[in-house]
C-alpha cells in the first residue's frame, strides 16, 4: 500500500483525493495546510487520518511515501523542494513552476536525493487521449499538418488571485493555456520557431494569449487561451489523410471524438469506453503508485525532460508576449 499526503487543501486537493479512493493500492493518511481551519476541514471532508496544520509537519510524518503538491504553481518550488529534502517522493500539480530555472531545480535536487518526483499532467494518463495519439500513429491522418487548440473562459470580477496575481504566476498560459502548450508538444514535438502576443493587465498578467508554433517542416499549431470570453474548448489535428476533432474539454477525459475523412469530409463519431467513476486523476496517481513499487526516481511516461521541454517552451511564450514574473 502506497501511502499518500496532500500539501494544500483547495479545490483541486479535493478532487484528488476523491480519484485515490478509486487506486487499490493507493491510501491517503495525510494533508497539510498552512491554515488549521483549512486542514481540519479538508480532513473532515475526505477522512484524513494524519492532520498538519503546517507544510514542515506534513513533510516530517513517518507514515507517508508520496505527497502531492496541490498548492497554487507559484510556490510549487518551494514546497517541491520542501519534500525532496524530507526525503518524500512528491507528484507536483502542474504548472510544474514559474519557469524552466526552477523545474531544473527541483528535478536536479530529486537526483540528488534519489527520490522520485514528476509533473501532474494527468491529460497524459486518460484513456482518450492516448486513443487519438495511437489513431495518429497508426496513420488514420496521414501526415499530421496543422492544429488549433482553444482554451477560454470569461472569469469572474472576483476572480480567485491566482488568475490574475503576478506574484501567483497569473495569468492563462500558465493556468489553462499550458494544456494547449502541452498539447501541441505531445502531437507535434518542439517547435522550431514561436510567435506570441497577449493582452496584458496593468499587473502584467496575460488575459489572453495567442501562440503559433512554426516546425521547418512546414507544420503549424495555433492556440489561444483566454479569460475573456467563453470560447470552445476544443482541439482539431490535420493531417493529409483526414482530421480529429475533439469537441468536448479535449485534455478531460472526453467520451467521443470526430473523425473526418475524405474530401467531402465524411464524419464518423468515435465513442471511447473510460468507465470513469472519478473526475480522471485516479489515472496519474495509479502510475506513480507503480513507478515507486518498482523503485522508480522517474516517470517513463512523464519525464523529467518532458516536463523541462514543457517550461521551456512556455518560458519562450512568455518572452514573445512579454508576460514577466518576479522571479524571472
Amino acid at each position: 500500500m502506497i501511502r499518500w499526503g496532500i500539501l494544500g487543501c483547495g479545490r483541486i486537493a479535493r478532487k484528488f483525493a476523491s480519484d485515490l479512493k478509486l487506486v487499490n493500492n493507493a491510501q491517503l493518511v495525510a494533508c497539510g495546510a498552512r491554515h488549521a481551519l483549512s486542514a481540519d476541514a479538508f480532513a473532515h471532508e475526505v477522512s484524513v487520518k494524519n492532520v498538519h496544520h503546517s507544510y514542515e509537519s506534513l513533510v516530517k510524518d513517518n507514515e507517508i511515501d508520496v505527497i502531492y503538491v496541490a498548492t497554487p504553481h507559484s510556490h510549487h518550488h518551494e514546497h517541491t523542494l520542501l519534500c525532496i529534502n524530507n526525503n518524500k517522493a512528491v507528484l507536483c500539480e502542474k504548472a510544474f513552476a514559474i519557469n524552466y530555472k526552477q523545474a531544473k531545480e527541483m528535478i536536479d535536487a530529486a537526483r540528488v536525493k534519489n527520490v522520485f518526483l514528476m509533473e501532474a499532467v494527468w491529460t497524459k494518463f486518460l484513456e482518450p487521449f492516448n486513443k487519438v495519439k495511437k489513431m495518429i500513429d497508426d496513420g488514420k491522418l496521414g501526415e499530421i499538418k496543422s492544429m488549433q487548440v482553444n482554451f477560454g473562459f470569461r472569469a469572474p470580477e472576483n476572480a480567485p488571485q491566482r488568475l490574475i496575481d503576478p506574484t501567483l504566476g497569473g495569468g492563462t498560459i500558465l493556468d489553462i493555456g499550458i494544456y494547449n502548450v502541452f498539447t501541441a508538444l505531445f502531437f507535434l514535438g518542439k517547435p522550431d520557431k514561436i510567435m506570441a502576443d497577449a493582452t496584458l493587465t496593468a499587473d502584467n498578467v496575460d488575459e489572453q494569449c495567442a501562440v503559433t508554433f512554426q516546425y521547418n517542416d512546414g507544420r503549424l499549431a495555433q492556440l489561444f487561451s483566454t479569460f475573456l470570453s467563453d470560447t470552445s474548448t476544443e482541439a482539431d489535428i490535420c493531417g493529409t489523410k483526414g482530421r480529429i476533432r475533439l469537441t468536448q474539454r479535449y485534455y478531460t477525459p472526453f467520451t467521443t471524438l470526430e473523425y473526418y475523412t475524405g474530401k467531402q469530409e465524411t464524419k464518423q463519431i468515435i465513442d471511447i469506453d473510460i468507465n470513469e467513476d472519478g473526475f480522471g486523476y485516479e489515472h496519474e496517481a495509479r502510475h506513480v503508485c507503480e513507478c515507486l513499487e518498482k523503485g522508480l526516481t522517474e516517470s517513463p511516461v512523464m519525464t523529467h525532460t518532458d516536463t523541462l521541454l514543457l517550461m521551456e517552451t512556455l518560458d519562450a511564450i512568455r518572452k514573445k508576449a512579454g508576460i514577466i514574473y518576479a522571479v524571472d
